[in-house]
């Protein structure tokens, strides 16, 4: 009998605030998370200036400098999200997540680029290996987040690092609960989480895949919008628990919502443009896992990222799927592309959204792009709205596609 996974904690650090009530709220007043980042102005040639910061994050008094040295930014990130989603499902301290039962699918773009510049920098300008810690590789090899949070919170179950960029947050879920279905593991700790920094800016500028709007920050991104300019990137982190559902009923855990089904693909095609059938292949891969018709879902997080290829295809391919008769919105436009954290956070507001009978609109759509297709957007307001089955989708470069489907708890 196939084993049922169960959401019983989750927490998030965003661009809105770092705790679900401040989240709400700056969604229902439409409030951005974007910024103009004035230290950016050092690097020559970068023409966007629009980030989207964290900007409320320290460290905790109790995070001990042994525990923390191996660790940059965006493993911080990752653990404080962790550690409060380990507390929400009240599991902190618990013995199951040191015998074995728990495993850890966490993932993110690369590790901390502060980090790595100092090995660019000692390396590649100064020819030597004076100045390196010995923390420094740590804190940026591509499995930093996953294995410093096995290392803080002494998880010694399986380890999957998900480094997918754009979909590093949404296949630690999926891989995470594919990992109990399985009956490998009993609870998962997946998610992801990004740092915010100029170089990851730089990878889209250099593409002209970039928000130029620096001077009207709270105006941008604009997905599915005519006058869309380009993404904005963001940071952050999300953190689910997982737990395979007997054992949640057996400890009373409080459950958000049931992982129902998950789906992840490649195109095959080109390495950084999107690719509709591959879109629409991953969703409906996602749809027969659960078990679910397209009729069956309420609502669909679109990726979103407001660039004009991926705007384009991602609406085309979801109009083969669910018509016009699925909502859909981004969060992006609120978040910016928070990159390896995207998958993760998007999914905690999706389903706290799924739970309060509510979905945000689109921050920012005001007159759809033709060329999209003719989807039910949700903008201008929040959109009043019972559903027992969500959609999350995200999309990477490397053709690297992901669809989870979130259904409603009984009794919520």
């Amino acid at each position: 009998m196939r084993r049922r996974v169960v959401v019983t904690g989750m927490a998030g650090l965003c661009p809105l605030g770092s705790d679900w009530p401040t989240v709400r709220t700056g969604l229902r007043a439409g409030r951005s998370g974007v910024r103009v980042m004035r230290e950016w102005d050092a690097y020559e040639g970068l023409d966007t200036r629009l980030g989207a910061p964290v900007l409320e994050f320290s460290v905790p008094s109790h995070y001990t400098r042994k525990k923390v040295r191996s660790m940059g930014r965006v493993a911080l990130l990752a653990t404080r999200a962790t550690e409060l989603a380990l507390a929400d499902a009240g599991l902190a301290g618990s013995s199951i997540l040191t015998d074995g039962s728990t495993g850890i699918a966490y993932g993110s773009t690369s590790g901390s680029p502060p980090a790595m510049e100092i090995y660019a920098e000692a390396f590649y300008t100064k020819h030597s290996v004076k100045g390196i810690a010995g923390t420094d590789y740590l804190q940026f090899m591509s499995h930093t987040c996953a294995a410093n949070l096995a290392q803080f919170f002494g998880i010694t179950g399986r380890i999957v690092p998900t480094c997918s960029a754009c979909t590093a947050g949404s296949q630690g879920i999926g891989y995470g609960y594919e990992a109990i279905v399985s009956g490998r593991q009993t609870v998962m700790v997946a998610g992801g989480a990004e740092e915010l920094h100029a170089v990851n800016a730089a990878v889209f500028d250099i593409m002209f895949a970039t928000s130029k709007r620096n001077h009207e920050p709270h105006r941008t991104p604009r997905p599915f919008d005519r006058q869309r300019d380009g993404l904005v990137v963001g940071e952050g982190a999300g953190t689910l628990v997982l737990e395979e559902l007997d054992h949640a009923r057996a400890r009373g855990a409080r459950i958000y919502a049931e992982v129902a089904g998950f789906g992840t693909n490649g195109d095959g095609t080109h390495i950084t443009n999107p690719d509709v059938r591959g879109m629409q292949t991953v969703m409906e891969l996602a749809l027969k896992d659960a078990g679910l018709t397209a009729g069956a879902v309420g609502y669909v997080n679109a990726h979103g990222t407001a660039t004009e290829s991926g705007d384009i295809a991602e609406s085309l391919a979801t109009h083969r799927v669910f018509g016009d008769r699925a909502p859909i919105s981004s969060l992006k436009s609120y978040l910016g592309h928070t990159l390896g954290a995207a998958g993760a956070l998007e999914a905690w507001i999706t389903i706290l959204m799924m739970r309060e009978d509510w979905f945000a609109p689109t921050l920012n759509l005001e007159d759809p792009d033709p060329r999209c297709a003719p989807l039910d957007y949700v903008r201008g307001e929040p959109r009043g709205l019972r559903v027992d089955h969500v959609m999350s989708n995200n999309f990477a470069f490397g053709g690297v596609n992901t669809s989870l489907i979130f259904t409603r708890w009984p009794g919520d």
